[in-house]
């Protein structure tokens, strides 16, 4: 009984990621209205916000399984681990690719040491650090062990990325939510929040479909370890 229900919980959230996914490409490419001063280019806005809210949430998650890992001694902490850690890296490149094609027209230079990219570009860094250290230990329990230390540790740039625009001068935009409200205009702020919403159901379809693949391999090689060992 619980595999059919498991199967219709995937598909619903498959469906409910396509769907989302693609009204959020409607409204921020059709639907939102063109910025005066930057034009059409600013609709890289909508991807670039949410890509870098999915990279940091991906890493949050990274830390808070690294801490159950070594507190739990349960490997599915440190598959959770690895597996937003991938998808993690893989928004914060999207983040890394959208910020330039953003900001050429704008600022004249495809890349400044702005406070905000250059700790993005630490903390892109140090997650694939984070998945070169699981490559380079073979022993599972020594892997997820140091990987845990290591995510846990990592995550100390996470924050500073984010608090980077309040905390020195910079020429990124500043926060767009704060205590007064979110500073667009009304007709963008569909866009955005559904972009958000879009991006967050398809970081827990990803990580649904990434676990279970991870599982699967491990399951593999166990196996194939037993069958091995009984030869």
């Amino acid at each position: 009984m619980t595999q059919p229900k498991n199967r219709l919980s995937e598909k619903l959230l498959a469906w409910f990621t396509f769907f989302s996914v693609w009204i959020a490409l409607y409204l921020a490419l059709v639907y939102a209205p063109t910025e005066k001063t930057m034009g059409d280019i600013q609709r890289i806005f909508y991807f670039h916000v949410a890509s870098a809210w999915l990279g940091m949430f991906a890493f949050l998650v990274v830390f808070v399984a690294s801490i159950l890992y070594l507190v739990k001694k349960e490997f599915k902490w440190d598959i959770m681990a690895q597996t937003s850690a991938e998808i993690g890296v893989i928004f914060t490149t999207i983040v890394l690719v959208t910020g330039p094609l953003w900001a050429r027209p704008i600022w004249q230079t495809w890349w400044s040491w702005d406070p905000r990219l250059t700790t993005t570009l630490i903390m892109w860094f140090l997650y694939l650090a984070y998945g070169r250290i699981r490559k380079a230990i073979p022993e599972e329990e020594k892997r997820a062990r140091y990987s845990a230390i290591y995510g846990i540790l990592a995550f100390t740039d996470v924050p500073i990325v984010f608090f980077a625009i309040r905390w020195w001068r910079t020429m990124h935009p500043g926060a767009l939510i704060t205590s007064s409200g979110v500073g667009l205009a009304p007709d963008m702020k569909p866009a955005f929040f559904l972009s958000l919403i879009a991006f967050t159901v398809l970081y827990f379809y990803l990580m649904n479909k990434s676990y279970r693949v991870e599982r699967l391999r491990i399951e593999l090689k166990t196996l194939r370890e037993h069958f091995i060992g009984d030869r």
